[in-house]
């Protein structure tokens, strides 16, 4: 049940009223007509921008539109008084049946929330892919759980998601990580390989790369020319690496449907599908040979001013045209990702959503005008970049880690503070803010750890059921009991206050959604957490406020029913976070 939708559809009923009867022109655009909560609780339950959304349409001011808005919404059952403010909002108050109806539909549905915005449509998220080069650092930790929890959330909404990681497993860096992996091989054959050289990965993770080459081929390899043992040493390399994420993945949590390789783009005799993708390109005038301009700010001894295959990038809104094979006749990165996002579309993937790191910014108009010219303008593309993440410990940096050589993995960070403490907090701040994420911290229990904050209210709501049944050992506290009650009973103001909080569950998932944001989900857990605490605490001083009162046995019910909704509400939330919901905390 959500509140807002079935009051906007009143309104729209009104503004209909108002057209229908000549008081307002036909055919106004509503589309920026919304229902919402009113910025002060004080003001209503809802708000809208109706009047100042279409007054200059209408050609009149905001406020005698409003006027006329609720003079239609004047007989309606569920409005117990509305309220024009500022220079048009509209404020409605509802009357205490209609939250209660609302808490009731949360005792009674455990899918609370859940929407068909979606309705059905096929979406591709692609998050993580990071190279296959070393262990998953806490920056790749940030995009993984954002592009998890985002498509939790859209499919909570009613989208058909899958989701995908590519794969890098083409080009320079994983020649690198197999001459890196070779030197291991030796070192496992007993040689003494000295420093690691400038230009491979020092790290220690590929020592059990190099062991198994050694065990599969002896000292064979030794024999062979680079040209001979870099493509087996490579795959070998990629296969470990992946197999080390994919299991960093599991412990995090983060689940992918789909594991795309990039080479598989290449493969095929002739550049497969990108060479294939040039040439359709070539074919429907989106490229053609030229020269471009030096870049900005770079000096021209590093420009190499020659002939180029260029994509007709400005033409889909990019600042330049851009090349797609180098000087060595090999693809660039960007033909292969053109090729890649036109597989998404080939394989039925209108609307694609790529979560990146934040140094992939000046990556994304190019690859949004890539999309739009080889699907047609059929395809769209949102890039999510996500921010830094700055490890500290106590306020201070944390030191690089030993395994991979030059960062600290994410393995070490979930090993140290837990799965769910990193993914809470990794969605606690939007994306593209940068992320403070402090060890000691996250671990604290106290309401300054969002994380442990939300997790208690929730087993805080399973020991009142424990409470409940102690004092009332025949009580029913099914749903569909709870559902009966009396819910008229709550009529404390941090009661009410909850019920709201409540009530605009569905309105902030499917806004969620719409926006590509899940860090609205963990917000909104954490303001129905403090409210809930805050009942607690009011409970504690005030004993005829408490959740379990053994001498109202109506009262008793009708609280539970509030704690029912708020336990199913963070169960719901926090699993679309992918985050624990505990039945008790010590």
């Amino acid at each position: 049940m959500n509140i807002f939708d079935v009051f906007h559809e009143r309104i729209a009923s009104a503004l209909a009223r108002l057209e229908s009867s000549g008081r307002l022109p036909a055919g106004l655009d509503a589309s920026r007509v919304v229902v919402e909560p009113p910025r002060d609780a004080a003001m209503g339950d809802l708000a809208t921008n109706a009047a100042m959304a279409l007054a200059r349409d209408a050609g009149t001011n905001p406020r005698a539109l409003a006027d006329l808005i609720v003079a239609e919404l004047r007989d309606d059952p569920d409005i117990a008084g509305t309220d024009v403010a500022g220079p048009g909002f509209i404020n409605i108050r509802l009357k205490p049946a209609v939250l209660s109806a609302v808490l009731k539909a949360a005792v009674s549905d455990p899918a609370f929330g859940r929407s068909a915005i979606g309705a059905g449509t096929p979406v591709n998220v692609e998050y993580v892919s990071a190279n296959p080069t070393g262990p998953m650092h806490v920056g790749h930790g940030r995009g993984a759980v954002f592009g998890d929890a985002l498509s939790s959330l859209l499919a909570f909404a009613g989208f058909a998601v899958t989701r995908e990681y590519y794969i890098n497993d083409a080009g320079a860096q994983v020649d690198v990580l197999a001459r890196s992996a070779f030197l291991r091989y030796r070192e496992a054959l007993g040689e003494d390989i000295g420093a690691i050289p400038e230009g491979l990965y020092p790290g220690d993770y590929l020592k059990p790369v190099g062991a198994a080459l050694a065990a599969a081929h002896g000292r064979d390899l030794l024999a062979k020319a680079e040209a001979e043992w870099l493509p087996l040493v490579r795959q070998a390399a990629i296969d470990g690496m992946m197999a080390m994420i994919r299991e960093d993945l599991a412990v995090l949590g983060v689940q992918h449907d789909v594991f795309f390789s990039e080479r598989s783009l290449q493969d095929g005799g002739r550049g497969g599908e990108v060479a294939a993708l040039i040439a359709d390109m070539k074919a429907r005038d989106l490229v053609y040979e030229g020269r471009l301009p030096p870049p900005k700010g770079q000096p021209v001894d590093d420009y190499e001013d020659r002939e180029q295959t260029l994509f007709r990038a400005t033409r889909f809104g990019d600042d330049v045209d851009r090349p797609l094979l180098k000087s060595d006749g090999s693809f660039t990165y960007f033909a292969s990702d053109i090729a890649y996002h036109r597989s998404k579309y080939a394989r039925g993937f209108k609307e694609m959503i790529d979560v990146w790191g934040a140094d992939h910014g000046g990556y994304v108009k190019r690859m949004q005008a890539a999309v739009k010219a080889v699907t047609g303008g059929e395809g769209r593309l949102d890039v999510k970049l996500c921010q830094l993440v700055k490890l500290m410990r106590g306020g201070e940096p944390v030191k690089m880690s030993k395994r991979s050589g030059d960062f600290v993995t994410l393995r070490e960070v979930i090993d140290e503070v837990g799965r769910d403490a990193v993914r809470f907090m990794m969605l606690f701040r939007k994306n593209d803010a940068t992320l403070e994420f402090d060890l000691a911290k996250v671990i604290e229990q106290s309401k300054d750890n969002p994380v442990f904050y939300v997790q208690y209210a929730h087993a805080r709501c399973a020991s009142v059921f424990r409470q409940a049944a102690e004092a009332f050992p025949d009580l029913d506290a099914g749903a569909g009991a709870l559902a009966a009650a009396d819910l008229s009973l709550l009529d404390d103001e941090g009661e009410v206050a909850i019920v709201k909080l409540v009530a605009q569950y569905p309105r902030l998932i499917e806004a969620a959604a719409a926006a590509h944001e899940p860090h609205r989900v963990a917000f909104y857990l954490y303001d129905l957490a403090s409210a809930f605490h805050s009942l607690w605490n009011k409970g504690k001083d005030s004993p005829q406020l408490r959740f379990v009162n053994q001498t109202d046995r109506n009262m008793t019910l009708a609280r539970l029913a509030l704690v029912h909704a708020v336990r199913t509400v963070l169960a719901s939330g926090l699993s679309i976070l992918g985050v624990g919901a505990p039945q008790e905390m010590r």
